[in-house]
């Protein structure tokens, strides 16, 4: 009995997590103890889980960590930011369409959805050890000598979605002179520093030259950012800031300075044609065949390409827009894995970095590197002589034909701007008869043009956000495809890929000029500009917010736009 007494006493005492159950038998006099079974799987399945760590919260690792099962893996993610913003309505919030926490959404508040537990660390990755398999990070809290002590994490798979960085193209001048426009803090300086030209023009004490100058506001780059931003600006100056200012309303313009001959240039020619005529109404300046030499805190210097000429033009705000460039920490890795002297990471077209098995890139700071045709014509066609006659029937070449298509999309891109039905046109004789079978020879013929289709994703929100829901879904279905592979032939090793390559789908992109007018372009060659354009660019906006608490706040802010027109308060 006293020994009854004290094992109860220890098994009421104990945690409930390590609790034993004790079974006393008096007839063997035994005590047979039985632990917390399900304390001990856990413990085993935490143990098996690989451990993943994403860099960055943008467009793609968002995707990535909204799609991925986190069951299966322990995922740490570590970024400056613990937000995700809607990018593409920055533009609007520079000028108070639009309310800079309408577009953004907390991590943790995405993630505590999930089945399972997400651990975020508000730091920058500033080394990445692929040796070692390790990050190591510096929080952002730098005014904190306690919160800001460096820290490194190991990983079994790396994610890398940092993004990328504006590129100056070493323009002096540019990085103290200039804003930029990538992050929402971006959006909120740009937007007090608008205003802030209109009050400084309002001193006593300035010429009419001076007070020109503090309201030329200058936009580098006339890509859709650019754009966009100029229609907002022009829209915000004419609707609500020259009724507060109208003293110096005839004294506002803006340029737009763009180095190619058109701007818009990604598009379609027939909305980069709208977008200058729609502008040049407005009054909006757009210097087209113009390099930015140098930018001063008043002044920024460009060539004329046409002419050679040199000018100077005076500014108030420069907003410079002119593509992307890498990250040091991006550039560094880079180096340690061979692939110095480039713009972003190269991968192969499952977004694994190539060089390192582990490492994952996808959004802004990485590229596919699509492997060509051409390098493995040879291989193909041997995989297809089944019966090595050294010749391919029509019969031979459908077995493997689906295969090709997904390995190599650019097959697909070569036939549909040939306006070809399927391979088989593309391996007819010169008269355009089907060839019942063909030779090696005729079979590289055929195909010697087919890699000048292949061309490099357009870093976009877009392309990110497919790239990171592709990769959550391979590493949600890794372990079923070690058994089972689904991607195509592997045409030299012989077997199959375990997945199958990630395939863009363009789904079309849109350019709101102002004045309630944007265009688009859309699959099938469908393009369209004007008010009806620019309803659908905010059904499709709205639809695409990140949750519906961000969607109701767009909303009610397009709304009161309209209602009550913009805040042009400095707060």
């Amino acid at each position: 009995m006293t020994l009854l007494s004290s094992l109860g006493r220890v098994s009421r005492s104990a945690p409930l997590a390590s609790k034993l159950l004790l079974l006393g038998t008096l007839s063997g006099g035994s005590i047979v103890a039985y632990s917390d079974s399900n304390t001990a799987v856990n413990k085993k399945e935490e143990q098996k889980k690989k451990k993943v760590v994403v860099l960055g919260t943008g467009w793609a690792g968002i995707s990535f960590l909204k799609d991925l099962d986190i069951t299966s893996y322990d995922v740490q993610v570590v970024s400056p930011q613990n937000y995700f913003a809607f990018t593409p309505l920055l533009p609007s919030v520079t000028c108070g369409t639009v309310e800079a926490r309408s577009i953004v959404e907390s991590v943790r508040n995405i993630t505590k959805k999930k089945n399972g537990e997400i651990e975020l660390w508000e730091a920058d990755c500033f080394k990445i050890d692929p040796v070692n398999q390790k990050v190591h990070c510096r929080p952002v809290f730098k005014d904190d000598p306690e919160a800001s002590q460096d820290f490194s994490l190991g990983y079994d798979y790396l994610i890398v979605a940092v993004g990328a960085q504006v590129n100056t193209f070493g323009t002096p001048g540019v990085r103290e002179n200039c804003h930029f426009l990538k992050e929402v803090e971006d959006a909120q300086r740009i937007r007090r520093g608008v205003i802030d030209c209109f009050e400084k023009a309002l001193l006593p004490g300035l010429t009419e030259e001076q007070r020109r100058r503090k309201l030329h506001f200058v936009i580098v780059g006339g890509g859709p950012t650019g754009v966009e931003f100029a229609a907002e600006l022009h829209d915000f100056i004419q609707e609500d800031v020259t009724k507060i200012y109208p003293s110096v309303k005839e004294l506002v313009k803006i340029t737009l300075i763009q180095s190619g001959d058109h701007i818009l240039n990604s598009f379609d020619e027939r909305i980069s044609s709208f977008a200058e005529q729609k502008f040049l109404r407005d009054g909006i300046d757009v210097q087209t065949g113009m390099r930015v030499l140098s930018v001063s805190d008043k002044d920024i210097t460009v060539k004329i390409k046409s002419s050679g000429e040199v000018v100077s033009l005076p500014h108030g705000l420069i907003l410079w827009s002119t593509g992307v460039g890498t990250r040091p920490v991006i550039s560094d890795f880079m180096e340690q894995v061979e692939q110095g002297g480039r713009r972003a990471l190269a991968t192969n077209e499952w977004l694994q970095v190539k060089g390192c098995e582990n490492v994952y890139a996808v959004g802004d700071c990485a590229s596919i590197a699509q492997r060509k045709i051409t390098e493995d014509i040879a291989n193909i066609f041997k995989a297809a002589d089944v019966d090595n006659s050294g010749t391919l029937t029509m019969e031979e070449l459908r077995d493997v034909v689906d295969d090709i298509l997904v390995r190599y999309p650019q097959v697909e891109l070569y036939l549909k701007s040939k306006h070809m039905r399927n391979v088989n046109d593309l391996l007819a004789d010169s008269e355009g008869n089907e060839r019942k079978e063909v030779d090696i020879e005729a079979f590289k013929l055929a195909l010697s043009e087919v890699d000048t289709q292949m061309k490099t994703l357009p870093a976009t929100a877009q392309v990110a956000a497919q790239q990171g829901a592709y990769l959550a879904k391979c590493f949600n279905r890794m372990e079923q495809c070690k058994e089972q592979p689904e991607g195509p032939k592997r045409f030299r090793t012989g077997g199959h890929h375990q997945f199958r390559p990630f395939q863009y789908k363009h789904f079309g992109q849109f350019a709101p000029l102002g004045g309630d007018q944007a265009a688009a372009e859309l699959p099938g060659d469908w393009v369209s500009a004007g008010k009806s354009t620019q309803w659908l660019w905010y059904s499709v906006y709205a639809s695409k917010q990140v949750s519906w608490r961000t969607r109701a706040l767009v909303v009610s802010d397009w709304t009161r736009r309209y209602i009550f027109g913009r805040d042009s308060s400095r707060i």
